[in-house]
This record gives structure tokens, sequence and C-alpha cells, in this order.
């Protein structure tokens, strides 16, 4: 293995951005107000018990307030809202601002416009490289809208998903 050719983060980067990933937004209930941040790395984990995950940067200043919630909600975007994508990936003073949202069992602020959401309780946090990997215990979700499909991000830009056939 000392034979490798240098390892090239730009390159890891687009050779794994062919493959789309939906756009989220996770928020939380903390004690200064919501916080919340643009997740691009969400899913499944389990159906016994149910289980999802995401995986936040270890540099973000929202993940630590999230964290210390011990809850979250998972608001999935509709291919309308790439600007609240990037707003909640932005280092914006108050990301909430105008925007219309309820919450659910945990506190999580859940978007009113989000396509479907997740409410979920943090059940293990493990270090991942330079990121965390959070696994969350579900405890409510649905489903909001059916006009719309998600907003996908793929090779740094962001589309809409269009079925096959």
């Amino acid at each position: 293995m000392s034979d490798s050719p240098p390892f090239d983060p730009a390159f890891f980067r687009q050779v794994l951005g062919q493959l789309p990933t939906g756009v989220t937004v996770v928020t939380a209930a903390g004690p200064a107000g919501p916080a919340g941040l643009a997740i691009g790395s969400f899913g499944s984990v389990s159906l016994d018990p149910p289980l999802v995950m995401f995986m936040p940067g270890k540099s973000s200043s929202s993940w630590p307030v999230i964290e210390a919630a011990g809850h979250f909600g998972v608001n999935i975007l509709a291919e309308d809202q790439a600007d609240m994508s990037n707003l909640f990936a932005s280092k914006a003073e108050d990301k909430f601002a105008g925007l219309e949202w309820t919450t659910k069992i945990t506190g999580a602020p859940i978007f009113e416009s989000a396509l479907a959401w997740v409410d979920c309780e943090v059940a293990q946090v493990v270090e991942g490289g330079d990121h965390w990997i959070v696994l969350g215990r579900v405890l409510d979700l649905g489903v909001q809208r059916d006009d719309a499909g998600p907003l996908v991000f793929l090779a740094g830009k962001y589309g809409a998903f269009a079925p096959l056939g």
C-alpha cells in the first residue's frame, strides 16, 4: 500500500459527485432559537427499529446546537426549494426569518413547504473522518406535498427527478 498515488480530494469529490443525492434541511430547537443546516447525506438505515442517518461536517456551527438538543427534524426539500438549501448552507445570521414552520413531537422546526419530514431523537453519533455520522430514531414522519418532486444535487448542481418512461 505504500506505493499508492497521493490522494486527491478534488478528484474524490468529482467522482462521488456523479451519484445524485436528495437535499434536506436538518433542524432543531435550540436554547437561543432554532438551528438548521443543509444536508445532502441523509438516508434510511433500518426499519426495525426505524432509524435514519445524516452526516454533518465537523466544522458546522449548527450541528453542536442540534446535538445538544438531542433531537432533530429532517425537512426533505422539493425541487422548487434550491434557495432554501442555499440559505441553510450559508452562515446567515437568522436562517429562519420569513419562513413558515411548525413543530411535531420533538419541537424541531418542520417547514410547511417541505416535500416531507421526519422527526427524530439522536440515537448515536459516530466519528467519520471530517464528518459525524448521526443515527436518529424516527418518532414521527409525514408527506406534505404531492405537487413536486424532490430537490436533487448532482455534480455540483441542483436538479429535479424525472421518472423514466
